[in-house]
């Protein structure tokens, strides 16, 4: 993927790692539009940032995507790349009955948001002369935190879903690119404070980075995702899943 030049949209990108990967991707030439399911943050992203399009859109609701998708690409019709940013994370306590309804709410964003968004968009995508379709996973999908069970496997199912979705698309003109993150300072889970997690700005500009270097990357694995990314290649799988434990 060429790092500028681009029309992107991505959807979920109205806060955290999605609206900062966005600025950062405006300034460095793209048209970026942002979507999102709040009519009134997608309004203050508008006034904070005038360069950033905005468009609304529930990655739960199968309507909501397609009006989406007429909307950004009769709007956008040079449309190119495809980031599918939304993700809900939140502990499960599997002897509660409740850890069911999170487990439902999570599979159906994380997993069913992506795959939809994916199916969407693929046959305008692959028209285009380079087109590429950007999926965020985690560094957890390959070691799990064991408090948010089904996040990891929503994301440990997004990556094998990219896997596949790039041998499928080889022959065509899209890229599938991976960005599976560590803990990163935003609100997801409570870690906008957390020393633990690594900084948001950190981690964008190490994105951009990998992604300016290498613009044929498979997988984009910042330097603090890398050991729970290889940790079983490494030999040490269960000594981190000890520590996330």
């Amino acid at each position: 993927m060429r790092i500028s030049g681009n029309t992107i949209f991505i959807a979920g990108g109205t806060s955290g790692i999605g609206l900062e990967l966005a600025i950062r991707l405006s300034k460095e030439g793209n048209a970026v539009i942002v979507g999102g399911r709040r009519r009134d943050r997608l309004e203050e992203i508008t006034a904070a940032h005038p360069a950033l399009g905005t468009v609304e859109i529930d990655v739960d609701d199968t309507a909501s995507i397609r009006r989406a998708f007429e909307h950004v690409t009769a709007s956008h019709p040079a449309l190119n790349v495809l980031v599918t940013m939304s993700g809900i994370m939140h502990p499960e306590d599997l002897t509660s009955p409740d850890s069911l309804q999170i487990a439902e709410r999570t599979v159906t964003t994380n997993i069913l948001g992506t795959i939809r968004l994916a199916s969407q968009f693929i046959p305008f995508l692959r028209e285009q002369e380079a087109a590429t379709i950007i999926t965020v996973t985690s560094a957890l999908a390959f070691v799990p935190l064991p408090m948010t069970p089904t996040y990891n496997a929503s994301k440990a199912a997004i990556h094998s879903f990219t896997e596949s979705m790039r041998v499928q698309l080889a022959d065509t003109s899209i890229q599938c690119i991976e960005i599976a993150p560590p803990g990163v300072r935003t609100t997801l889970m409570g870690q906008e404070d957390s020393e633990a997690a690594m900084p948001l700005d950190a981690f964008v500009n190490e994105v951009i980075a990998l992604l300016e270097a290498n613009p044929e990357a498979k997988e984009i694995i910042v330097e603090a995702a890398a050991g729970l990314r290889y940790a079983e290649a490494n030999g040490n799988y269960d000594e981190m899943l000890a520590m996330l434990s």
